[in-house]
């Protein structure tokens, strides 16, 4: 029998944690890791996994942070590459924001296939996660078609679509 697919599915809490949530379904044929900052998201996880009839996926919680907490930034890395060390996932997927890019810079390192798909709510301009994670990207996604069209001499997302 083969082995399944691993998918890291990994973002911070809030909106980036609900866009993520909508590609669920992407990946029921794969064994799915959860990765986020709030505990609370545990028992949903397992509750819409018994209801759609899909195994109950891992689900890990490290520290919240933002560029302005740097000893918690560095906190947070650590335990994300804790996580990749022990769950060595053969996709990570993420909205954002900090854990997200965080989780593709060192699992890009480790030979993951690395997805990043922008905030809905990042309409203006990419996010800075997002900007920073084109370098780790192998599939790096806005959702607003005008921010698709970048500079020619650098690498601009693609896009796909909306989530919402």
């Amino acid at each position: 029998m083969a082995r399944r697919t691993k998918v890291m599915a990994i973002s911070s809490a809030g909106g980036h944690w609900v866009q993520l949530q909508r590609l669920r379904a992407a990946w029921d044929a794969c064994d799915a890791i959860y990765v986020t900052t709030k505990e609370g998201y545990r028992d949903d996880l397992i509750a819409d996994a018994k209801r759609r009839g899909q195994p109950l996926p891992k689900f890990y919680r490290v520290v919240d942070a933002n560029r302005w907490q740097k000893f918690r930034l560095l906190r947070q890395l650590a335990g994300i590459i804790m996580i990749l060390i022990r769950e060595r996932p053969d996709v990570i997927v993420t909205t954002g924001a900090a854990a997200g890019f965080f989780a593709l810079k060192v699992g890009k390192i480790m030979g993951a296939r690395t997805i990043w798909l922008d905030s809905i709510a990042n309409a203006g301009a990419l996010s800075l996660s997002g900007q920073k994670a084109s370098g780790c990207a192998d599939l790096w996604l806005t959702q607003w078609e005008h921010l698709a069209i970048g500079d020619s001499a650098k690498r601009s997302p693609e896009y796909k679509g909306s989530v919402v």
